[in-house]
């Protein structure tokens, strides 16, 4: 490439028209992409997530398309030499490619993020799912780069190959694990908050889904971690699907010449005044085994808010009906004991 110097002063002045049109090109450029993200601003000023998660994702890449859109109006208002045109136009690709990598990885990632945040979990939030983002995006961008260049790519992969597949067997539980939580993530079967019950007989109110494992509060106060493939392989039931209310019954017993039809009175009115229940659900008494050989059963169904009152509500309608079967004389079963 030839020498800038005072003996060449047409490539001297060249030079110089380039530097000029490139500084006010970047600060025009500059000076809209300042009053472009500040229109935005006001635009997503509202309670919604979405247009901040547009700005901060476009605050650095809008640099990079600034420096591109410089040195394209450089490129084609100037004449620069054979290999300064060349390697102008290459970084022009460079800033484009890297900026929409990381455009595109910082929406996937702030998306992930605000889509976790409204359903309850935080398998999208780990910083090896940021990771994983960010690496898959950029790959493809260097790929492309590599590409432009005429950088043969197939030693690379095959490398890359080879040591995949090595990490892979090595991270093979992990790696299970990890997709386990992605199939969580999309599918959707458990939510933080759902009260769940596994075929091997664990249960309780699911507290974290992590990248790797599950976390399960019993109901007596213990924390269970289940790695997430054992969620995914195992038969599974959501109490919380398709909503948390849950239909259980009250059991009834009463001496063979008590007052049924005051007896069931006594059981309505009782779980009416019942706050655990669901209010657009009618209490139903039936007579059911009926008469049995020591007393008279009846069952009383109610329907509970959430499964982790069913027992509360339980113990407090029996409570009431006790009472108030004492007060207006029903009698009570006089069931033999066992020896």
């Amino acid at each position: 490439m030839p020498s800038v110097s005072l003996k060449n002063p047409a490539l001297l002045v060249d030079w110089v028209q380039a530097a000029l049109l490139f500084g006010a090109s970047l600060a025009v450029l500059f000076l809209l992409r300042q009053l472009t993200l500040t229109w935005l601003e006001k635009q997503t000023s509202g309670p919604g997530r979405r247009g901040r998660i547009l700005i901060a994702s476009l605050r650095f890449p809008s640099l990079l398309w600034c420096l591109a859109g410089a040195l394209a109006i450089t490129l084609k208002y100037t004449d620069l030499p054979g290999r300064a045109d060349y390697w102008a136009a290459a970084g022009l690709v460079v800033f484009l490619v890297l900026s929409v990598c990381v455009v595109t990885s910082s929406l996937l990632v702030r998306l992930a993020e605000t889509s976790a945040h409204e359903r309850g979990l935080s398998i999208a939030v780990s910083g090896v799912s940021k990771a994983l983002i960010h690496v898959f995006v950029l790959t493809i961008g260097a790929t492309i780069l590599l590409r432009y260049f005429d950088i043969s790519i197939a030693p690379l992969l095959t490398a890359l190959g080879v040591g995949g597949l090595a990490l892979a067997l090595a991270l093979r539980d992990t790696l299970a694990n990890f997709f386990a939580g992605i199939h969580i993530l999309v599918e959707a079967p458990i939510s933080i908050g759902d009260f769940i019950r596994l075929s091997a007989g664990e249960e309780g109110t699911v507290t974290d889904i992590g990248w790797r494992t599950t976390r399960v509060l019993t109901t007596t106060n213990n924390v269970i971690v289940i790695p997430n493939e054992k969620i995914t392989s195992s038969i599974l039931t959501n109490f919380a699907l398709p909503n948390e209310k849950v239909v259980t019954e009250v059991l009834i017993l009463t001496a063979f010449h008590a007052d049924v039809n005051r007896a069931s009175e006594i059981a309505l009115e009782e779980a009416a005044r019942e706050e655990n229940l669901v209010p657009d659900f009618d209490p139903l008494v039936i007579f059911d085994p009926g008469v049995t050989p020591t007393h008279l059963q009846f069952k009383l169904i109610i329907q509970v808010k959430h499964r982790l009152n069913q027992g509360l509500a339980q113990s407090n309608i029996r409570r009431r009906m006790l009472e108030r079967f004492r007060q207006e004389g029903i009698a009570l079963p006089d069931l033999p004991v066992r020896p």
